[in-house]
């Protein structure tokens, strides 16, 4: 659920990316955002995520069955998974815009910043 609609009850076209968003990490994870397992612990998918991809190591979220296909398009799929997570509304892109992206029209991606609801810690 995004932010903004949990916080203030506001709902709006970037509260389905939002959603999109999370379901594109959950699907990449092959795991639940409530429920991510990192080995013993359990944390917030999307912290996880976000964690991974400022170190660098953005792959290791990655479901092992899915790791054989092209790294590239996983890259990108994460990349655009964190671009519809941001906390700030106006930085999430559009389904239009989430189209193109995808279908690789967009050269290249801007930056995504910390998603909505990013946890510092272990949960």
């Amino acid at each position: 659920m995004a932010l903004e609609y949990a916080m203030h009850g506001q709902f709006s076209v970037k509260s389905n990316v939002f959603s999109y968003g999370v379901l594109v990490l959950e699907i990449l994870s092959g795991q639940k955002n409530r429920a991510f397992h990192n080995g013993s612990n359990i944390e917030e998918l999307l912290s996880f995520a976000w964690r991974n991809w400022e170190a660098g190591a953005a792959l290791d979220l990655v479901d092992p069955n899915l790791r054989d296909g092209s790294k590239s398009e996983v890259m990108r799929c994460i990349h655009i998974g964190l671009l519809c997570v941001q906390e700030n509304v106006a930085q999430r892109p559009n389904m239009g815009a989430l189209v193109l992206m995808l279908s690789g029209h967009f050269a290249t991606l801007p930056l995504p910043s910390e998603p909505a609801l990013f946890m510092h810690g272990n949960t």
